[in-house]
C-alpha cells in the first residue's frame, strides 16, 4: 500500500443495521446463540465493506460490527474486567454544550491477561470479502483509563500507570499477531488524547488518579513501543468524543502538539477538524515532514451534508501550514464509536461517505 494515495480515508465504525441491533438484544435476554450473532455480525461486515466500496474511499474497515464499543476489541479478548459495575462515570456534553454524567459500566477487576487474540477474527473475515486496502483500528493503553474503576481498580493496581503498563503489553503482542496475520495498516485510536484538552476533561483524569499533565507524553511513549516493531502504516486518530452526537471537550491541538506530532513514531494523524471546538490549523506547522494528516472536516455528529466548495476552502486554509500533498480527508470520527451510533441514517452515512472520496478526487486526483 503506498500511504501517499490513501486521500479518501476512513475512521472506523459505521451504522450497525437493526437487525445486528435486535441480534444483540437477544444475546443478552438469552434469546439467541453466539452462532446467530456471528452471522448477523457476518451480514453485517459484508454490507460495510460494499457501503465502504461503493462510496470510492481508498481503504476499508469492517464498520467495527463486532464490537459494542470501538474498544471492545480489546476488552472481548482480555480477562480481568467485568460489566455492569457502579461507581465510574464520565462526562459528555450535547451539541448545545449542556454536560451529560454517564455511567461507565465496564471496569478492571482483577489483574489483566489475555485469553483472545485482538481483531484477528476480524481481519481474516475482512480479508476474505474484498481486495481492497484494509485497517485494523486499536484502541490506546491510554484509552483503558476509562476503566479504572475507582473504589474496585485500585485495590487490584497499587497504581493506574501499572494497569496502563499491562494494557501496552497485551496491545504490543497484539500487534504482532496482527502483522503474521496479514495486517498492513493500523490505526491506534485516542480520543483521551482529545479529552486533555480539556480543562473538565483534566480534573476528570486526576480524579481517576492519573496526572493529567503527563498522561499525553506516557501514551505517546506506549504507543511507539506498541507500534515499534510493526512494519506496516500506522495511523494515530485523536478526536474529541463521538457517541450519540455528542462530544467530550473542546480545545484546539496546539496544547499536544509538540507532544504528539514531534514524538508519535506514526505515518499518519487523524485529526478532527468539523467544528469551532477543534481550533485552527495552525498547529500543523509542527508536523513532521515524513507525516500524512487526514483532515476530519466532515461531521458525523450531524445529517448535514457538508458543500464541496466549503471543505475544498478549509483544505486550502490547512495548506498555509502544511503542503497539499502531506494531506489526505475523512469524517471526524467514526459513525458508531458506541454500537447504538449517532443520530444519522444508513443514507446519510453513505453521503457523507461518498462525499469524502469526491473531495478526495477533486483536491487531489491521485
Amino acid at each position: 500500500m503506498n500511504n501517499n494515495i490513501i486521500r479518501a480515508d476512513v475512521v472506523g465504525s459505521m451504522l450497525r443495521p437493526k437487525a445486528l441491533l435486535d441480534m444483540q438484544q437477544k444475546m443478552r435476554d438469552g434469546k439467541a446463540h453466539q452462532f446467530d450473532l456471528t452471522l448477523e455480525e457476518d451480514r453485517a461486515v459484508r454490507d460495510a465493506v460494499a457501503t465502504q466500496a461503493r462510496c470510492g474511499v481508498d481503504v476499508v474497515t469492517d464498520g467495527e460490527m463486532r464490537r459494542p464499543v470501538f474498544c471492545h476489541n480489546f476488552v472481548k479478548a482480555v480477562d480481568g474486567f467485568q460489566w455492569n459495575i457502579t461507581g465510574n462515570t464520565v462526562i459528555w456534553f450535547n451539541m448545545k454544550g449542556n454536560k451529560i454524567v454517564d455511567p461507565v459500566t465496564v471496569g478492571v477487576v482483577r489483574h489483566i491477561k489475555k485469553i483472545h487474540d485482538i481483531s484477528i477474527d476480524e481481519f481474516s473475515f475482512l480479508r476474505g470479502i474484498t481486495e481492497k486496502p484494509k485497517k485494523i483500528t486499536i484502541p490506546s493503553p491510554t484509552m483503558m483509563s476509562y476503566y479504572f474503576a475507582p473504589g474496585i481498580s485500585e485495590k487490584i493496581y497499587s497504581s493506574p500507570l501499572t494497569f496502563l503498563e499491562d494494557v501496552a503489553g497485551i496491545l504490543k503482542s497484539a500487534v504482532v499477531e496482527l502483522e503474521n496475520a496479514g495486517v498492513t495498516y493500523i490505526q491506534i485510536d485516542a480520543p483521551e488524547f482529545g479529552m486533555l484538552l480539556d480543562p473538565i476533561q483534566q480534573n476528570w483524569f486526576e480524579s481517576k488518579g492519573f496526572n493529567p499533565k503527563t498522561l499525553v507524553d506516557i501514551g505517546v511513549d506506549m504507543i511507539n513501543g506498541i507500534l515499534k516493531d510493526f512494519h506496516g502504516h500506522k495511523a494515530l486518530h485523536i478526536c474529541r468524543g463521538n457517541d450519540k452526537n455528542r462530544f467530550m471537550a473542546k480545545g484546539g491541538y496546539e496544547a499536544i502538539a509538540k507532544q504528539v506530532f514531534k514524538k508519535a513514531h506514526v505515518d499518519r494523524f487523524l485529526l478532527e477538524f468539523d467544528s469551532d471546538r477543534a481550533g485552527d490549523f495552525s498547529p500543523l506547522q509542527l508536523v513532521p515532514e515524513d507525516k500524512t494528516i487526514v483532515l476530519g472536516l466532515i461531521t458525523t455528529k450531524s445529517p448535514r451534508l457538508e458543500h464541496p466548495k466549503d471543505i475544498i476552502r478549509k483544505i486550502k486554509e490547512a495548506t498555509e501550514f502544511i503542503p497539499m500533498d502531506r494531506l489526505a480527508i475523512s469524517t471526524q470520527c467514526g459513525f458508531a464509536s458506541v454500537a447504538k451510533g449517532n443520530n444519522l441514517t444508513s443514507q446519510d452515512q453513505e453521503n457523507k461517505l461518498k462525499l469524502v472520496a469526491k473531495i478526495a478526487r477533486l483536491v487531489w486526483n491521485d
